[in-house]
């Protein structure tokens, strides 16, 4: 299971940037969570989205980010 979870929404052209910025930083395998799908998801991400996290220390990334960003998220912390 990947430690990775972009959380994001259908039809939406931010997400899809993201997308492509994550193939740029070559980030690992990830999870997507579709924030529409689920009430609690979108009270959280609702007007965040595109969201990266990292599922095992809860840092998340919020969008804009491009991939030196995502390179160095993925780096951790310090």
């Amino acid at each position: 299971m990947p430690d990775l979870t972009l959380y994001q929404r259908d039809d939406c052209h931010l997400c899809d940037l993201a997308l492509a910025v994550l193939a740029e930083a070559r980030a690992p395998a990830f999870e997507s969570a579709w924030v529409d799908a689920a009430p609690a998801l979108e009270q959280r991400y609702g007007s965040r989205v595109p969201v990266l996290r990292d599922d095992r220390d809860g840092r998340e990334l919020d969008w804009p980010f491009d991939a030196a960003a995502v390179r160095a998220f993925l780096a951790g912390p310090g």
